[in-house]
């Protein structure tokens, strides 16, 4: 049987004005079931406040969003029960051991006691935590409040998770054990809007990325798609004789075929702008009697994509979106 595909998020020319700053200018974008979305784009773009209205925490100023069919302005009760979100910083409740916290929001979640009690050790146990789990969490270190804030915005399995820069300031370790249990509740189910700072984190979880800038959406499409439509591929060759780099170079242009060449890697590098052009450079080299040792094709990495949508280089996670708190 067909599944049939639909969307869990669809946004149409959502608009939000702090003063005069156009936070969010008429953006529109769409989340399918099951499937991750992964939000880019610079710090101040407008990717947390979009959380925000996605979120019910704040209202547009003008537009219309659903998410898991309910209306963002008309129905947020129905709303908030149906999602999760993690917000760039850990909100826990000091006071409350880790346990504690989670048993309390899946109760809140209307989670029976036993339920709540085994979803809570579940998550504890997938997020290294279970020995600390009886010791309040002020006196957690910082990582520790994220993973704990992490596990609690997916102890009720929300049908529409919102991650906003989930893993900043993660060890690599636990990097791993978040994007294992995004992809496990993805695969049951669940959907995910994922901003990130990490394109390594966009490549490993996004099905589909949609880029925003200064407010409105700039791209949007496959991650390959995307790769293909910025810059296409480009031919590396390695020579036999690294001496010969500037040589193989300078051969290629004298044939019309723009190229480059890294000393330090010992790799000779050719935009390609048509298929029949992989066959003339090996044909150019090899007429002039140069030796190859290896050649690859590759396209532009994530990194070189974002570089050339937005035309800005992606900032440090630190460094996060500089927007007005609501």
């Amino acid at each position: 049987m067909t599944r049939i595909e639909r969307n869990a998020v669809e946004v149409h020319g959502i608009v939000k004005h702090y003063g005069e700053t156009k936070a969010l200018d008429g953006v529109d974008l769409t989340v399918r079931e099951g499937t991750v979305l992964g939000l880019l784009g610079p710090n101040g773009a407008g990717k947390t406040t979009l959380v925000r209205v996605l979120s019910t925490l704040i209202k547009p100023d003008a537009g219309t969003a659903f998410v898991g069919g309910y209306d963002v302005l008309r129905q947020p009760k129905q709303l908030r029960r149906t999602i999760g979100l993690t917000g760039q910083y850990a909100s826990v409740d000091e006071l409350l051991s880790g346990y504690e916290n989670l048993y309390l929001i899946g109760r809140l979640l209307d989670l029976s006691g036993k339920e709540a009690k085994a979803r809570a050790a579940e998550l504890l146990e997938r997020f290294s935590l279970t020995e600390a789990a009886r010791r309040p969490a002020k006196g957690y270190s910082g990582g520790m409040r994220r993973r704990l804030d992490l596990a609690a915005s997916m102890i009720g399995r929300p049908k529409v998770l919102y991650l906003d820069e989930p893993t900043t300031g993660l060890d690599p370790r636990t990097r791993n054990e978040v994007w294992d249990e995004v992809q496990r509740m993805v695969g049951e189910g669940s959907t995910v809007l994922l901003t990130t700072q990490y394109m390594e984190e966009a490549e490993q979880l996004a099905h589909a990325l949609t880029v925003i800038d200064k407010g409105r959406v700039i791209a949007n499409g496959g991650i390959e798609e995307l790769k293909k439509r910025v810059g296409g591929q480009s031919l590396q060759v390695r020579p036999a004789d690294p001496a010969q780099l500037p040589e193989m170079a300078r051969a290629l242009q004298e044939s019309g075929i723009p190229a480059t060449f890294s000393a330090e890697s010992a790799l000779l590098s050719v935009h390609l702008t048509d298929e029949h052009q992989l066959t003339t450079v090996i044909g150019v080299l090899g007429t002039r009697g140069f030796g190859v040792a290896g050649i690859d094709t590759k396209l532009p990495s994530l990194d070189e994509v974002f570089l050339t949508i937005t035309g800005k280089s992606a900032a440090p996670a630190r460094n996060r979106d500089k927007e007005p708190v609501a």
